[in-house]
């Protein structure tokens, strides 16, 4: 490896990366669903050949951590050995490095000259997969056949091209047949994209040399990493935060943390965290480590790249029965944005005496998701998903900005026009939520306010929203900001509507969220 020229190595990381954001541009370009073309709720990566990551989009935190074990676990059931030139394969299970069910990911092994020397990983979220409730959110979901299809590792395209059999199967169990195709269309374009690029890397520098760089990245991380961890004292540090409900007797969840500082390793153990939970906010061991993941490169406060190696240092515990591990049958769709989140959340109020000028107060840690289902007259549906932000946590040094996304989510909101002309939905109301940030110091940033008027003669709405009961927390005494709240007005009344529920709205109905404001940094009295 010491032959390894380290300017060659620089080139093919930000071409493995160049790549990969082709992927997600590609994405952005060619879907067919707001979601992705919009909002961007996709994520691309690049493996090498035995699925360590080694290169990723610009795109959303908790799908990277995830998809670093996503083809390894691949691997293990579709063996490399009976992959061939021209294979894509498409999955959903989260029992392969996966999350929820929505997150569709197409796999494309990529050969050079007969040999296979990487793969190229898309995953969407697609805006249905069947289940119980239209989008296939269930908010009281007691398993996963409640929720979806399950797709298990199937060839989607072959050297002779579209497997229709597998396509059809696919199709004929989600409710928008038509975006679900089109989103798939383009991640095989996007995976196709980049099986050019890491052929184009291999011809200028050859296949060993290529091969040999990935291989030397992920020693480089593993060092940084390394020497990160060796800067934070040695210690025990405990953190816990709650999600909204889903403990006995529907009592918040608690989500616990204990990490072991020695040396040049860590430990985050998880296994203090709630029992398995009967509703959607279980999650897998893969989006658990995703978020410690995620964690652990704040804590450093390095820039480092995020790749396999990076994890070599870091020892993940959870406990099986528990939330984060409760087997593969239970419901998770809320998990990955929600429960994953509150990972972060704990890790940072454990560390909040340690290094706080590295952390910010709690900000809108959720999707701050609402979705409508439009019923259309040919019986197939129109599905629109939306995530909304919420005001950052102050930091040690500044005020939190208002307005948007934190931690492991990074997509976009959907435009007013966008909306409009695609569903039958009025935004009424798109504004900042004054004075919803916590006190302190330094103040939390503010919320957002959205309102949609139904025009259709019915919508199906899931709301899967948290912080709405468990407020933001603030740091070094900083207070709390306003927590999430969704009111329906119907026939000139007006009630709150949980942050997790399903419901059937009516033409007229108006619906209006204001989230979150994020915590306070420092004591109030200290402000200038």
């Amino acid at each position: 490896m010491s032959t390894l020229d380290p300017f060659v190595v620089e080139v093919i990381r930000h071409g493995l990366s160049a790549a990969a954001e082709e992927m997600s541009l590609v994405m952005t370009r060619s879907a067919r669903s707001p979601l992705l073309r919009e909002a961007g709720d996709l994520s691309s990566a690049i493996t090498d050949a035995e699925g360590g990551l080694v290169g990723q989009g610009r795109d959303i935190p908790i799908h990277l951590g995830a998809m670093a074990y996503t083809i390894k676990e691949l691997l293990k059931v579709c063996p490399a050995a009976d992959m061939k030139e021209g294979d894509a394969i498409i999955y959903n299970v989260g029992a392969l490095g996966g999350n929820h069910l929505n997150d569709v990911k197409v796999a494309r092994p990529v050969f050079v000259d007969g040999k296979l020397t990487a793969f190229a990983l898309s995953l969407a979220h697609w805006p249905d997969v069947g289940g119980t409730w239209p989008g296939s959110y269930l908010a009281q979901a007691f398993d996963t056949f409640q929720e979806a299809i399950r797709i298990p590792p199937m060839p989607i395209t072959t050297a002779a091209g579209i497997n229709k059999p597998v396509l059809d199967f696919i199709l004929a169990n989600v409710r928008d047949p038509v975006s679900c195709e089109g989103d798939l269309m383009a991640q095989l374009a996007a995976t196709t994209a980049a099986e050019r690029r890491i052929r184009e890397m291999c011809a200028q520098y050859g296949t060993d040399t290529f091969i040999a760089a990935m291989t030397r990245l992920h020693d480089l991380s593993e060092a940084e990493m390394r020497a990160a961890i060796a800067e934070l004292p040695d210690g025990t540090y405990e953190g816990e935060d709650f999600l909204d409900d889903g403990g006995p007797n529907g009592e918040p969840a608690r989500i616990h943390v204990l990490i072991k500082i020695e040396g040049d390793e860590a430990t985050f153990d998880l296994s203090g965290s709630s029992d398995r939970i009967a509703n959607f906010c279980n999650t897998t061991p893969f989006i658990a480590r995703s978020a410690v993941a995620y964690a652990a490169r704040i804590l450093s406060g390095r820039d480092m790249q995020q790749n396999a190696g990076a994890l070599r240092p870091l020892t993940i515990i959870t406990r099986p029965g528990s939330i984060f591990e409760p087997g593969w049958n239970a419901a998770v769709a809320a998990g990955n944005h929600e429960t994953s989140m509150r990972i972060v959340d704990a890790v940072f109020m454990a560390m909040e005496h340690v290094i706080p000028e590295r952390l910010s107060a709690g900000g809108p840690a959720t999707s701050g998701l609402m979705a409508f289902a439009e019923p259309m007259p040919d019986q197939s549906w129109r599905m629109f998903y939306e995530v909304h932000g919420g005001g950052e946590g102050a930091r040690h040094d500044r005020d939190g900005c208002p307005a948007t996304r934190v931690h492991l989510t990074n997509t976009s909101n959907t435009p007013a026009e966008v909306v409009e002309a695609n569903y039958a939905i009025r935004v009424e109301r798109q504004a900042i939520r004054r004075d919803a940030g916590g006190k302190g110091q330094f103040n939390g940033g503010d919320g957002v306010v959205r309102s949609y008027r139904v025009l259709s003669p019915s919508m199906w709405l899931t709301t899967c929203v948290e912080r709405s009961v468990m407020p933001t927390f603030g740091l070094k005494g900083g207070q709390p900001g306003k927590p999430y709240t969704i009111r329906l007005e119907r026939d000139g009344k007006s009630e709150t509507i949980p942050g997790k529920t399903n419901m059937l709205l009516k033409a007229g109905d108006l619906v209006t969220l204001e989230s979150c404001g994020g915590g306070g940094f420092g004591n109030p009295a200290d402000r200038a």
